[in-house]
This record gives C-alpha cells, structure tokens and sequence, in this order.
C-alpha cells in the first residue's frame, strides 16, 4: 500500500469538507419534487477527483480566506461543473452512457429529467454564492458571482462547448483549439482559483494577473491530459466513455499534435504554471501541487 503524502491527506480533508457541505445543503431526495432532487444529488455527490473545488481551496489558502466562505465557494463551482456534465452527456450534446463511473443522468432518469437537473444545480450555485456570506465587502461577493456567471456563459464554458459542436467533423488551427478550450474547460478553472482567493485579503492587480496566467496554462493543461488519457486509457480506468472524441471526429491536441507532442506541451504548460506562481514565494505550495497532480493524473 502507497503511504499517504502530505497532499493525499490535505486535499482528502477537503474533500469531506466540501462533501459534507453539498450533502447537507443540496435538497434532500424526500422534498417534492423528489425525482428532480434524486437526480441532482445523484449528479453531485460522491464522485469525480473534485479538482475544481481543490483549486479554489489552495487559492483561498494563498489569499489567507477562511474557510467557511471557501467552502461556499468551492461547492458552487462543483455544482456549476455537475450540471455542465450533465447536459454535455445528453444524446444532443456527447450522448454519453457513463460519467464518473455509473449511469450518466439522462440515462438514470431520462432527458427531461435531466436537462432538468442540470438547470437547477446551475440556479443553486448563484443562490449558494448569493446567501451566503462570503467577503467583508459586499462589492467584492458580487464581484466574484459576476465572474462565476461570466465563466459559465458564452464567453466562457457555454461559449466554449457551442465552438466544440460547431468544430466536430472539421480541423482547427491549434491556436483556435486553445481558444475553445480556454472557454470550454480553462474558464471555470480561471473561476475556481480566482473566486477562492477572492474570499481572502485583497490581491494586487500583478498578483491576479499571475493567478490567471497559472489557471489559463492549467486550464489548458487539464485538457490536454484529458486527450492523451482518451486516447490511452481504456473506460474502466476513465470512468467514462473511451476515445470518444475520435469516434466523434473531434479536433483535439493528440489529432492535431501527436500523442508524444501533446504530453510534451502539457509539461510546458506545467512549467508555466510554475512560473506564474513564484511571486507568491511558500504560499503557492498547494496551487503548485495540484499542477503537479492534474497533468500526471492517470484518470
């Protein structure tokens, strides 16, 4: 048996946090309407690496936030995440049959159940980020729900998925393919690091421009790992449907780059997000880590 790291037991404590505050606020499966509550639990709780959510942790921690707000914050962005799984996997979107490792939602409850649930876990999380109290200064909260709605929408994940739809079947340009995924997967990202530290004492304008060169270079790095293991892993270790995106006829970094290019640029991508983080001296520890854990991620 592997000995637990340091890291294992920092973001496993976390992760019971953030577990813990989802099953105590998300509505209990016994409130009409139940089915719609079945299923968004069922969309949120124990399942996924919770990455998101661990990056808006270490961000708060960098910020000196506490840890009531960041929590807040955290399970906002992993509703925001849930809910985009949900709709990506409907027969209109990916049409996918696995998510996480069980049934995707649409095949649980079916798709109007499920298109469903994802709208309201979406509502849920900009009324989490709204009662809650989250920052002294409450120009800075609607600041931080203004980023969140902006990440979400189609200048950021919404946008970034429709580019997707409208690329399948065609070649893109790497610097159009980094564009879309700095929408369909670095914006929520950006969010996350930005909206966790966004809790804590106030940041320069120098140093939230190097969190977002770290969560751009990240964000894109999370995406091209998660080609690579498309293209590598079988679905049983994924958890999801396997090569699904050459199926597709998707562009992605493997068909465009190459296999051995692609893990290539994700450690370039690594080392940028190294490079943004050293101003902030020992507090970047935790940000530097789970760098380290999403581009050698084996899942």
């Amino acid at each position: 048996m592997t000995p637990q790291t340091d890291f294992d037991l920092w973001s496993g404590t976390l992760c019971k946090t953030l577990e813990d505050f989802l099953q105590r606020h998300l509505p209990e499966a016994s409130i009409v309407p139940r089915r719609l509550h079945e299923a968004m639990r069922f969309s949120v709780l124990d399942g996924g690496k919770r990455v998101r959510p661990l990056l808006a942790f270490a961000a708060g921690e960098l910020a000196e936030a506490p840890l009531t707000s960041v929590t807040v914050v955290a399970a906002s962005i992993e509703l925001i995440h849930a809910y985009s799984l949900v709709h990506d996997d409907l027969p209109a979107m990916d049409n996918d049959t696995l998510r996480r490792g069980k049934p995707t939602c649409h095949v649980q409850f079916g798709e109007a159940l499920a298109l469903l649930a994802g709208d309201t876990l979406q509502s849920l999380a900009f009324q989490w980020l709204s009662e809650f109290p989250l920052h002294p200064d409450p120009r800075q909260q609607l600041l931080m729900i203004h980023q969140l709605a902006v990440a979400s929408g189609s200048r950021g994940m919404g946008g970034g998925q429709a580019i997707d739809l409208e690329s399948t079947d065609s070649t893109l340009p790497l610097p159009e393919l980094e564009a879309m995924h700095l929408k369909k997967t670095g914006a929520l990202i950006r969010a996350a690091v930005l909206l966790g530290a966004g809790c804590g004492r106030p940041l320069t304008t120098e140093e939230q421009q190097h969190l977002s060169r770290y969560a751009n270079a990240l964000g894109l790095a999370f995406q091209v790992v998660d080609d690579v293991l498309d293209a590598e892993m079988d679905t049983a270790t994924l958890g999801k449907t396997a090569g699904k995106d050459a199926a597709a006829n998707k562009p992605t970094y493997v068909s465009i780059m190459g296999l051995s290019q692609a893990k290539d640029f994700s450690r370039e991508l690594l080392w940028t997000a190294h490079e943004a983080l050293a101003p902030f001296g020992h507090r970047r520890r935790r940000l530097e880590e789970l760098a380290h854990f999403i581009v050698n991620r084996r899942s």
